[in-house]
């Protein structure tokens, strides 16, 4: 017997809605990183701007004070490295074109590859100015979100507790728990970056390598980049190596293999462990997600992402059994 099933106009209706809401999501994904990201932001540095609140200091001139502590630290750091970092880069950077033409003759490479892509590198020099020049006004974009963020944090918190009506403080307490956690990454993210950074240069120190501060640098900042960032770290470190000795570039290239295997199933683990409280097998299966479905940014939030769901999660389930 054959059954009939009617859909009404309301489910036609919702299904259709439904379906272009996904839509506008995924036009504007971009957007929400950005305001994912500056809501990390503003979980790590609220805590300092609270402090400046409770010394009636107000709210924006806080936010402004924390901003010119951070960009004082990070100047303090810069004039501390700078000096033996440019110096050991400009000599990395001249002696790079005939260390490259070195590491083509013990190899055999064909050189006509990459001249070819350098070929194609310069004719679309003008798109690359321009990508650069976008992500600098994202970054703007992202501190001045993070800026208003900051200052209109608490009625935030107000009008996202309204959505649950009669259960205000218990949505309240859950924004502060995600808030604590997602602070907590960031920190953790940037310790993490330190150590690596630190290992690196002192295994580049351990083998003689020149310009270590430099490449221990590019270690750190690429370390914010999962899985590609740190192989692309070790590349200029192995070509300098490999213009010393065959041997000594195994050696690197044997030590940043190490240390990467370290940072997947040990630094990263349980830096994050204890960070946010994930557990490790947790941390290494978001991050292989957000890889495959966002690429380097899903890779990057990964971890804050599960830290959220799992929160979220945990507040539904203790709620039913409430």
């Amino acid at each position: 017997m054959i059954k009939k099933i009617d859909i009404s106009h309301r489910t036609i209706i919702f299904v259709t809605i439904f379906l272009i809401g996904l839509w506008l999501l995924y036009l504007i994904r971009d957007l929400i990183l950005i305001l994912f990201v500056g809501l990390i932001l503003m979980s790590a540095l609220n805590p300092l701007v609270n402090l400046f609140a409770r010394v009636k200091i107000p709210r924006s001139l806080g936010i402004a004070i924390t901003y010119i502590i951070i960009i004082g630290i990070i100047s303090g750091m810069l004039a501390i490295i700078l000096p033996p970092l440019v110096e050991q880069t400009t000599r990395l950077v001249v002696a790079m074109p005939p260390v490259i033409g070195q590491v083509f003759n013990i190899t055999g490479i064909d050189k006509s590859i990459f001249q070819s892509q350098l070929a194609d590198l310069s004719t679309n020099l003008f798109s690359i100015t321009l990508s650069i020049f976008d992500n600098i006004l994202t970054l703007i974009f992202l501190l001045v979100l993070t800026f208003y963020l900051l200052l209109e944090r608490d009625n935030l918190e107000n009008r996202a507790a309204i959505l649950l009506l009669g259960r205000e403080a218990r949505m309240k307490q859950l924004i502060t728990k995600i808030e604590e956690k997602l602070g907590a990454w960031l920190r953790g993210q940037m310790l993490l970056s330190l150590i690596i950074g630190l290992v690196t240069y002192i295994g580049l120190l351990a083998l003689n390598i020149p310009y270590a501060l430099s490449l221990a640098v590019i270690a750190a900042i690429l370390e914010v980049i999962p899985v590609i960032g740190p192989i692309i770290a070790a590349l200029p470190a192995i070509v300098v190596a490999l213009t010393i000795s065959p041997i000594l570039g195994l050696g690197v290239t044997a030590m940043y293999f190490v240390i990467q295997q370290l940072e997947n199933h040990l630094i990263v683990p349980q830096v994050m462990k204890r960070a946010v409280g994930l557990n490790p097998l947790v941390v290494i299966l978001a991050i292989a997600i957000g890889s495959r479905l966002l690429g380097i940014a899903g890779a990057l939030l990964a971890v804050p992402i599960a830290v959220v769901l799992q929160i979220v999660v945990t507040e539904i389930i203790e709620e039913r059994k409430i």
